[in-house]
């Protein structure tokens, strides 16, 4: 899930946004109901960004309509001021894949194209903002590149100012003969980029200078994982020193101990997400953690479930809660509403947004009872309406 929060940041709530700073702002007014912005595979039955309604208070969305045009848009992101939207063109083959930035219409809901730039690599997956809304870094998980673009006053994409090529092969001769970086992740104080790279096993670390919007390796410069693990996404906790990578290939969600001064990840927990017994293909997809930093939620593709674990307070470790059907078929992406309230799962291959309740206590979900349409959805992302 992707929150929002004010903008700009004066320096009193950027210090609350670090790392043991001090203690978190009062929340501002909830807002009666949200834009849900999701991003599609474009084909016969999808042309670009949708956009529904939802109510924080029932759980109920209305139905779907086109948002903006665009091609491909696996993977969308707001702007910390929620005027702009941007996605990603995860265009096949060799073909540079492209960034789009769109003015929002946070009544209507409706997208403008601003503008639109080069991704830097092949197969855009996979957009970050930084807390100062100045940088936007995007994955390219064809070529295993990483690249930070400059972003301007008025929403339109700048110049790109880093780009970072990976390289290397890991153990799968058939997934991982070269790099694949597969998602970018900022660390609350702003100061790091995490980057599970699939092809490396290895998850590539950063820093990261907001004045410049650039981008360098840190010391150390990666964590490795399990060989064959192919780590995709990449969570922290909200506010204790853990984090959590998940690996599509081998199905688990590895817990990290993090030291926020040094930007470095120690492992201390490699937890699967199938039930136990289970023979057949599976790729992990999503993964987060709620705002209160008690459950961890990953997606299973091929169980097609979201696997459910508790989180331990003072160790960061990770306890089995339960695994529960998504009613669909691929479940590439899903996202805890703004309030926590309720959890949206995402089925590419069955074509449907399924809602269910948490239980804040138990972590637990419980179908709501609404299933929407949605071609190719593969990505969710909340707006607080007008």
């Amino acid at each position: 899930m992707h929150t929002l929060s004010s903008y700009p940041l004066n320096r009193r709530q950027l210090a609350r946004a670090l790392f043991g700073a001090v203690a978190a702002p009062a929340l501002a007014a909830k807002p009666s109901s949200y834009l849900v912005y999701l991003g599609t595979y474009t084909g016969p039955k999808s042309k670009g960004i949708y956009v529904t309604r939802f109510d924080p208070a029932s759980g109920k969305l209305d139905p779907i309509k086109l948002a903006g045009e665009v091609e491909q848009p696996s993977w969308v992101t707001l702007h910390p001021n929620g005027r702009y939207l941007y996605a990603v063109s995860e265009l096949g083959g060799n073909v540079q894949g492209t960034v789009s930035s769109f003015a929002v219409d946070n009544r209507s809901g409706e997208l403008k194209l601003l503008n639109r730039t080069g991704s830097g690599g092949t197969v855009a997956c996979h957009l970050a903002i930084d807390k100062t809304g100045k940088t936007i870094a995007v994955a390219n998980y064809g070529n295993g590149s990483v690249a930070t673009i400059h972003l301007e006053a008025d929403g339109k994409l700048g110049q790109r100012i880093s780009l970072q090529q990976h390289a290397g092969s890991g153990a799968n001769p058939r997934r991982q003969r070269g790099p694949h970086a597969h998602a970018v992740v900022l660390s609350h104080d702003n100061r790091f980029l995490f980057v599970p790279d699939l092809g490396l096993d290895k998850i590539m670390i950063y820093r990261f200078d907001a004045a410049t919007g650039a981008i360098t390796p840190n010391d150390p410069p990666s964590v490795s994982v399990k060989p064959g693990s192919g780590p995709r996404h990449f969570a922290f906790a909200p506010r204790a020193p853990f984090a959590y990578g998940l690996n599509e290939m081998g199905s688990s969600v590895i817990a990290f101990a993090y030291d926020a001064a040094k930007g470095s990840l120690r492992e201390v927990q490699n937890i699967t997400t199938l039930p136990a017994g289970f023979s057949g293909e599976n790729n992990c997809a999503e993964i987060q953690v709620d705002r209160a930093g008690k459950f961890l939620y990953a997606s299973n593709r091929g169980d097609d479930s979201i696997a459910v674990f508790s989180i331990h307070p003072r160790q960061g470790t990770l306890t089995h809660v339960e695994r529960v059907s998504t009613q669909g078929k691929i479940p590439r992406n899903f996202s805890l509403d703004p309030t926590g309230n309720y959890l949206l799962a995402a089925n590419q291959n069955t074509n449907n947004l399924v809602t269910f309740k948490v239980n804040r206590k138990s972590g637990k979900l419980t179908p709501a009872g609404q299933v929407l349409e949605v071609p190719s959805c593969v990505c969710i992302e909340f707006l607080a309406a007008g």
